[in-house]
């Protein structure tokens, strides 16, 4: 693994995370510790978010589901709370179960909306004072390449992660002028414990790699260095647009 960039503004900010205790989230969590920030990170699997936790020094977390909206907003009150309003905020809590569009019902639609693109909004709404008065910020959604490239098996997935998209740019015009950055990191096809699970085949990883300009299959780290940037003053330029890392899959 490459030495990676230190960037001193991010060195006792308040940082607070969704979905962070696996996968993508949880290299997030610990990109953000390792800048010196202050981390905090909401997620449903109480176990697991024990365990990251107990490895990273002075990282708080809180155990909540995102669908439900008010504890999402009491939990995220609570780490604001102990680690002061948050300078950033990463929207990466979402789930890429794949359905087929023939069995879809609305109370499932529904599910899967509320799962990968609500909450991220009313996080926003949630956060966005303390940022304020802080006197700016940086939101990071993430997004998905799955519905650039016409990925099939998960319309709902795909819907709610295109509407990423309208989210991030819609916000960033309402809190510019508070300093407020909003941005979409887009990843492609990340090798996370889960993806090997359920999804990771020899067949399926020769034809993504067809697809990849790039040879190498993506870690999540290279996911959360692109976030830790534009959570960075480095990023104080950045805003409305989309950071892929998706090692120019077509």
């Amino acid at each position: 693994m490459p030495d990676f960039a230190i960037y001193p503004s991010l060195k006792g900010k308040t940082v607070i995370i969704s979905g962070g205790a696996q996968g993508i989230g949880a290299e997030i969590v610990k990109a953000f510790a390792q800048q010196g920030a202050c981390v905090g990170f909401l997620d449903l699997d109480e176990a697991v978010s024990a365990a990251l936790a107990g490895t990273i020094d002075d990282v708080a977390h809180e155990i909540c589901d995102l669908r439900d909206i008010a504890a999402m907003q009491a939990a995220l009150a609570k780490l604001t709370d102990r680690l002061g309003p948050a300078h950033v905020l990463v929207n990466n809590a979402a789930r890429d179960d794949r359905h087929d569009w023939k069995d879809v019902t609305p109370e499932y639609w529904d599910d899967r909306q509320n799962t990968n693109l609500r909450h991220m909004f009313f996080a926003i709404q949630a956060i966005a004072p303390g940022m304020i008065e802080n006197g700016g910020g940086s939101i990071i959604n993430m997004g998905s390449n799955s519905w650039w490239e016409a990925g099939g098996g998960f319309p709902a997935y795909t819907t709610a992660k295109a509407a990423v998209h309208g989210l991030t740019r819609t916000m960033a015009r309402d809190l510019g002028d508070h300093r407020i950055r909003v941005n979409t990191v887009v990843p492609g096809w990340v090798m996370t414990e889960r993806q090997k699970a359920l999804w990771v085949t020899p067949e399926a990883i020769e034809a993504h790699r067809a697809r990849q300009c790039l040879p190498d299959l993506i870690d999540p780290v290279y996911v959360a260095r692109m976030v830790v940037f534009l959570g960075s003053d480095d990023a104080a330029m950045c805003t409305a647009n989309n950071y892929m890392v998706e090692a120019g899959s077509i």
